[in-house]
Parts: C-alpha cells; structure tokens; sequence
C-alpha cells in the first residue's frame, strides 16, 4: 500500500498530490491520498493524523510505503519509527524540526496571545482561507522530538536548495548520522513542482514500481 501524507494547512488536492497520485494510477497503483484536516482544522494535532494514517494500514500486515511532504514528511518518520509494517519512506521537503522554523516566524507576542486565548489565525492554503488552530497542535507536537528517530529502514529524502520554509539544513542534520537516509537536493523551493517530473522517476527507482 502507498499512503501519501500531505503538508501543513494543506490537503489532498494540491498540486503534488494530485500529481504523483495520477503517476501511480498510469501504472495501475492506488496512491491513498488521505485529507487529514479531517474538515476540522482548528483541533489538528500530530497525534491525530498519526491515528488517522496507521487506520488505512491493511490488516493483514502487508508493507505500506509512506510518502510525506513538508509536515507529512515529519509524521511519516513518527509513524515509522513505531509501525515496522512501514517499510520505505520517501520524504519530499520534510518539515524536520518544524517548531524550531515556524514559531519564530509568529513570533513571542502572537505565541503569547495562542497560549492565552487558545487560538492561532491560520491562512489554510487548501481552503484558501484563514482558519484558527487550537494551541493543542503545539502542545501535542512538543511530544514528538526528531532526536527519538532511528529506526533503519530505506528513506529517500528530496529537497530544494532554495527552500524557504524548511532550509535544506534540516535534512542536511536528519541525514547527517543515519546513513540509511538517501538525500537528493535539487534546485527548487518548498513546493518543488518544478521538478514534478523528476521526483516521479525518482519514486518508480526507489520502489521498483
């Protein structure tokens, strides 16, 4: 089974989902593509998407390959750290220590204000709109530290020289110590849609599809 784990205030009808989901279906494979704001975005928390994917793992036990980008990249690692039927990743922008890079972003006075009104405003890309976000969110992803991953298993990595989001120093770090991780940069931003093509091919070798 191939689950494809989109980002943050993201949802399955982006552009990259859409994409490597039609790529799968030319050969005849079905890219579960799960929305997992669940339509209730403000009470989004890691441990809730992480539920969420581990529910599609067919129950026979039969290998699941996770495809995570930016902030999906992230839980695909949680979920295969604790799920052995995981048995590939790819990760493509991964939002490795995503706190450290966003919340300086918001900034203290706005952190401030989430702790103590309990709400976040959000632009949420898929809805093309705000949207508020519960403080659990930070609370519940303070429970998931990066430093816990080090299950060996086959990890390919894709990420953008010019990332602005996520600096490619975030995978350069995850790799750095785990030589199980395969880390392919190439010149592009967070969305890598300019390499749509590419990251296609670089999936087919990586899962013999």
């Amino acid at each position: 089974m191939y689950i494809y784990l989109h980002g943050f205030a993201s949802g399955p009808g982006s552009t990259k989902a859409r994409y490597i989901q039609e790529q799968f279906a030319l050969v005849g494979i079905e890219l579960q593509v799960p929305d997992l704001n669940q339509g209730n975005f403000t009470h989004l928390t890691v441990s809730r998407q992480i539920t969420q994917v581990v529910d599609l793992f067919p129950q026979n036990g039969s290998p699941v390959v996770l495809i995570g980008s930016s902030l999906g990249g992230w839980i695909s690692t949680i979920i295969a750290q604790a799920y052995p039927q995981v048995e590939r990743l790819i990760l493509l922008a991964p939002a490795f220590d995503f706190l450290n890079h966003w919340l300086p972003k918001i900034g203290d006075r706005a952190l401030i204000s989430w702790e103590q009104t309990g709400y976040l405003t959000i632009y949420h890309h898929a809805i093309k709109n705000l949207s508020p976000l519960h403080y659990d969110f930070l609370a519940d992803a303070r429970k998931y530290p990066l430093s816990e991953i080090d299950r060996i298993l086959p990890t390919l990595i894709i990420h953008g020289t010019n990332d602005e989001v996520i600096p490619i120093s975030a995978s350069h770090a995850f790799a750095k110590d785990r030589p199980w991780v395969e880390l392919l940069e190439w010149d592009s931003d967070h969305q890598l849609t300019n390499v749509s093509d590419r990251i296609w091919q670089e999936i087919c070798r990586f899962c013999r599809v």
